[in-house]
């Protein structure tokens, strides 16, 4: 499993996170759970969706 999850990407990912855990809980809503996901995508740089359409958001190396 090769990372495909690149830096901006990562942080994006992760603010969009903890704002869906916010909302969540703003709104007392389980829907805020969600948010685990686009965090645990950042925190590990490999993104599941990102396969079948060969995305890669990583510096390649020249």
């Amino acid at each position: 499993m090769s990372r495909n999850v690149g830096g901006a990407d990562r942080i994006v990912r992760l603010v969009l996170g903890v704002a869906i855990i916010a909302a969540g809980i703003y709104f007392k809503s389980w829907w805020g759970v969600i948010g685990v996901v686009p965090i645990l995508t950042a925190a590990i740089g490999w993104c599941p969706a990102y396969l079948p359409f060969g995305i890669s958001s990583c510096r390649t190396a020249r």
